[in-house]
């Protein structure tokens, strides 16, 4: 965080010469980023050799000369100075009613709002995006007028799904980008270092404050070889993430090396990246190669192409000292071997459950599955690609050939990533080919891989009935999909989705298994095709859709007062210098617990904009378990407060209304999933002051530290959890250590007391830890990042 006036008096003269609003990236200023790398490397770096996640961060570094030692991974904190922030429509509402109360006239970096996420799926295309314009308006103009205050790219709803679109324009190998959505890290495939945050994170580097990352460890993957004829390189990270777990990956960053790569297109690259996010990844990057030059190329970006060439060796890849002996500067090493990788399916309810393709059919009859297939779903933000396209239509006009049709009683969806990809699909007859057999093509928007999808009359979720989807998606938490807790989401790559909507079946296997043509005579698919890029370019697509670069900094910003969708922030109150006390045990949750569970989007994405409103879903999807895993069900712990059985939301208000502070306890990998801070800001708009878990998501515990929430783990998680599993309506909790709070001193003692008919029958004294560097306990005093920001501000001017 900025510390002094003449440090905020800089800030103010470098935004007021910024950049502002891009249709397209310019070249990145490698000049300043190999002095920078070169400044690290003789001083704290010691000239030791590096990978290439280490440069781009060390290139990023907002003062090397601050810095009296390299930075130990897992434990220090860097602060880096981003190039770039992006965020979608969803999350854009919260980071800008912050940035709002940020004092700032125009955003420091060139930055970028994405109407992706409010469209819903229901008749198609066209006709759901002039929907959303009627049910989500009062969102898009506040979003447009905000963007035309503050130096904004726009991108109208339709335009396109935001990893696309900056994967299209914005990417650039070399740079660091914070994006308010977890998927951010999709521009790994051109070579950037794009992280998923929450929007208080985007609004620091938005503001020019430099943003703080615990040092990450680096985890590299070996790629040998080249994949088969069936092969995509979606399999490369649904097979790494059944190694990883979705935690496995948590505080590190995924770097991709070895002779494999090269035989990778940008954008197969750019979908391995894009599901990093699911083993719990900082991010993931690849080397600059030949493909990203090509890719740069074909969209309009020659020139950054030209300037990475020259940096491919000093700059845009690891050191050749790292190449030689991973296994030395890698913290870990994984080694796949792209020829004998089958394509996987992963799921259901989890994005690590993997299963190869040969063993697929027989599974489904072990687990039970459903085997029938009721919808199958191509695109999204992580394969919507031209390549991914062509070779699912080159399999789609062989059904076609021969009269067929997916199979009766299957839906099939096609989401194109953005409009450029639509209008090149349209013009090259990719479109024709899926119509041909019975696609309904979507928007250019998330639709069914965030829960926007408007399949309410189908008897499947009407009657909540156990079904089974597949999709080329990278999420298939429960209920995530289509609300239905029983629609089994089966993620794997495009042209498994095509073979699936064809043979109606998740035991039907492509490669090898027959269909029946319009004749009754059988067949086999022949192996897809396809073309990297469209050999007669890109098509532009409508002009409607080209992003509004409109700077007008006297913009007012609509927000009625009485919106249900849009609310005004009011600053959360600052920490009273005191331990906490006489704080009740909200819930003790039970297993997985995502950002979806915590703060649900489907119906709820329209309350985006409005926290009172939004915290009405808080932990609705949560566990209880001290009620045997019942969701969304706690006690009161307050004898005459109602209800006395409620909900979790209820009981919360119940509390915040009687000024009774609460925590959660939480179990491993809490809050994993989307980079919602939403999830964050909800508990600690309705009371909450800590959450003790046995372990965090990365974007999660640093959300709760930019709202003003303690996190804590358990010393001893193994242990010390389940003191809360039983009956915790009845735990009183105080600390010990938050006064005083220090980052040289990590741990925070906290006492338990079970109090029965207002007595204590038992008290426990637990050992816990926190992770806050100097910085975020000044958040935390402050009461939010946001406030201290504000503060700061008002302190310069």
């Amino acid at each position: 965080m900025i510390r002094n006036q003449q440090a905020l008096r800089n800030v103010v003269r470098r935004y007021a010469t910024a950049t502002g609003p891009q249709a397209r990236a310019s070249v990145p200023n490698y000049e300043l980023f190999n002095q920078r790398l070169t400044k690290a490397r003789s001083t704290i770096l010691e000239n030791k050799p590096l990978t290439l996640a280490q440069k781009i961060l060390y290139a990023h570094l907002h003062d090397v000369s601050s810095m009296t030692s390299a930075p130990v991974p897992g434990e220090s904190y860097l602060k880096l100075s981003p190039d770039r922030v992006a965020m979608q429509d969803a999350s854009a509402q919260m980071a800008i009613l912050q940035f709002m109360l940020s004092g700032m006239k125009q955003t420091a970096v060139p930055t970028s709002i994405h109407c992706d996420h409010l469209v819903e799926a229901y008749e198609g295309a066209d006709l759901d995006v002039a929907r959303s314009w009627q049910t989500s308006r009062e969102i898009y103009e506040f979003l447009q007028a905000a963007s035309q205050r503050y130096g904004i790219a726009f991108w109208r709803p339709g335009s396109g799904i935001i990893h696309q679109l900056v994967l299209e324009n914005y990417a650039a190998p070399g740079t660091l980008m914070l994006g308010t959505d977890s998927h951010t890290p999709n521009a790994g495939g051109l070579g950037m270092l794009a992280i998923g945050v929450g929007g208080a994170d985007a609004v620091d580097a938005m503001a020019d404050i430099p943003w703080e990352l615990k040092a990450p460890r680096v985890l590299g993957v070996q790629l040998r070889g080249k994949l088969h004829e069936w092969g995509n390189p979606k399999d490369v990270i649904l097979a790494l993430a059944g190694k990883l777990t979705v935690r496995g990956g948590t505080g590190s960053i995924i770097e991709y090396f070895g002779d494999g790569v090269n035989s990778l297109s940008c954008t197969g690259m750019a979908t391995i990246c894009n599901m990093g996010a699911e083993v719990g990844a900082t991010t993931s990057v690849f080397p600059y190669t030949p493909s990203m030059a090509r890719y740069l190329a074909a969209t309009q970006r020659a020139a950054i192409a030209t300037a990475a060439d020259a940096q491919q060796a000093s700059y845009l890849s690891a050191d050749a000292q790292v190449a030689a002996d991973p296994a030395k500067y890698y913290d870990e090493v994984i080694d796949i071997d792209l020829s004998t990788l089958e394509p996987g399916y992963n799921g259901p309810f989890t994005p690590d459950l993997y299963t190869p393709r040969s063993k697929m059919s027989d599974t489904v009859k072990t687990e039970g599955w459903s085997d029938k297939v009721s919808a199958a779903l191509i695109g999204s933000c992580t394969n919507s690609s031209y390549k991914d396209l062509s070779r699912a239509a080159s399999l789609a006009r062989q059904a076609s050939a021969r009269g067929l049709r997916v199979a009766e009683g299957t839906e099939f969806l096609v989401s194109p990533g953005s409009e450029q990809i639509r209008a090149t699909m349209e013009r090259d007859g990719i479109q024709e080919a899926f119509e041909a057999i019975g696609a309904k093509v979507l928007a250019n928007a998330c639709g069914p891989c965030i829960g926007q999808w408007n399949r309410d009359e189908n008897p499947v979720v009407k009657n909540k009935e156990t079904n089974s989807i597949v999709s080329s998606f990278n999420r298939n938490f429960r209920a995530r999909n289509d609300g239905n807790p029983n629609t089994m989401n089966f993620l794997t790559s495009p042209e498994m989705v095509l073979g699936a909507a064809l043979g109606g079946r998740l035991s039907f296997n492509p490669m090898t298994d027959s269909l029946v043509d319009a004749k009754g005579q059988s067949f086999k698919l022949e192996p897809p095709s396809g073309d990297e890029l469209p050999t007669r370019g890109y098509a532009t697509g409508r002009t409607e859709y080209e992003p509004l670069l409109d700077h007008q900094p006297s913009k007012p910003i609509p927000i009625s007062p009485s919106s249900t969708r849009l609310q005004t922030l009011e600053a959360f109150v600052p920490w009273n210098g005191q331990e906490f006390s006489n704080t009740r045990v909200l819930v003790t949750v039970q297993g997985k617990c995502t950002t979806d569970h915590i703060s649900a989007a489907g119906k709820w994405l329209k309350y985006k904009g409005h926290l009172e409103n939004l915290a009405r879903n808080t932990l609705i999807g949560a566990a209880n378990a001290a009620l045997d895993g019942q969701v969304n069900t706690v006690r009161n712990a307050i004898s005459g407060l109602e209800p006395s059985v409620g909900s979790i939301p209820d009981v919360a208000m119940s509390y915040k209304q009687a000024g009774v502070p609460w925590l959660v306890i939480a179990d491993y990998n809490y809050g994993e999933g989307s980079a919602r801070e939403h999830a964050a800001m909800q508990p600690r708009f309705l009371g909450c002051n800590m959450v003790i878990a046995r372990s965090f998501a990365r974007i999660h515990e640093t959300n709760l530290k930019k709202q003003g929430v303690l996190p804590l783990v358990f010393a001893r998680p193994d242990e010390d959890y389940f003191i809360f599993a039983k009956d915790p309506h009845e735990l009183v909790v105080s600390t010990h250590g938050v006064v005083g709070l220090n980052e040289n001193t990590p741990t925070v003692q906290v006492t338990v007391e079970r109090v029965q008919n207002g007595k204590v029958v038992e008290t426990h004294n637990i050992e816990c830890v926190h992770t806050m560097s100097a910085d975020q306990i000044g958040w935390f005093k402050a009461g939010s990042a946001l406030n201290l920001i504000a503060s700061q501000q008002k302190a310069a001017h």
